[in-house]
């Protein structure tokens, strides 16, 4: 077994307060921060309220779709990372052409349900194989990758915590939506799902930053690599200056 494979002391250490502050800065990366909650709200509400209003399906979707690009403008003419904005649009966009090619304002809702209960299968499932889809969210953000699996069995466990609380609040928002799907009007089924948006949401990422903050540190391989190179590089820097050396000495013998 290499050093690679084995358990660093890092990752057996308990969690500082700079460890805790890395955690929660890579959560905001990931999920998007309030901006990102923001962006994922305002399409559906708008659709909703503007339906509530008028009744009208194509007023509705129009307008969810065309503040989403709003959306993806803004980011993209303040330079800032587009992902969150885009999959809103792509989300909407799915909406909208379900919905229009149905006739059923419902379906404008349906799409993003879809997702959210095959995101919740996936959680689980990924758990239950020992690949726990929150690691495979937040390894690359934290330099880890999937050292996590075999170097740092107590992260591991960590984000499969994380990802049996993602898995089951997701189930439980689907447990709500697909009922009043099948049963409720559109505007009352709009109007649970934007109230159903966020809450479920931070209440998933807090129970991932608990379980986080609680496990070992991150092994940054990034940065194993970096100096696993450096390494290198003095190994055959120093070998070249012995065998310049021998060459030096040979040259003083012979002469």
């Amino acid at each position: 077994m290499t050093s690679l494979d084995k358990p660093t002391e890092d990752a057996g250490q308990a969690p500082t307060d700079d460890a805790r502050a890395v955690t929660e800065a890579a959560l905001f990366e990931a999920f998007g921060g309030v901006r990102g909650m923001v962006e994922t709200v305002v399409p559906g509400l708008l659709f909703v309220a503007i339906f509530t209003v008028n009744k009208n399906l194509h007023v509705s979707a129009i307008a969810a779709l065309i503040v989403s690009l709003v959306l993806v403008v803004v980011r993209l003419a303040m330079k800032d990372t587009v992902k969150h904005a885009f999959s809103g649009v792509f989300g909407v966009a799915f909406g909208v052409v379900f919905a229009m090619f149905t006739g059923n304002a419902k379906d404008f809702y349906l799409p993003g349900m879809l997702y959210t209960l095959g995101l919740a299968l996936a959680y689980i499932v990924t758990t239950l194989a020992g690949v726990p889809l929150i690691g495979l969210i937040l390894g690359p953000v934290f330099k880890e990758n999937l050292s996590w699996r075999t170097r740092n069995p107590g992260r591991k466990k960590a984000y499969a915590k994380a990802s049996w609380a993602w898995g089951l609040i997701l189930l439980a928002k689907c447990a709500i939506l697909f009922p009043l799907y099948w049963w409720s009007d559109t505007t009352k089924l709009g109007w649970v799902l934007v109230a159903l948006k966020i809450p479920p949401f931070l209440l998933a990422v807090w129970l991932t930053w608990v379980f986080l903050a609680k496990a070992p540190a991150p092994i940054d391989v990034f940065a194993e690599m970096e100096a696993a190179e450096q390494a290198e590089q003095e190994r055959k820097a120093a070998l070249a200056a012995e065998g310049g050396d021998v060459s030096g000495g040979r040259h003083r013998r012979d002469a």
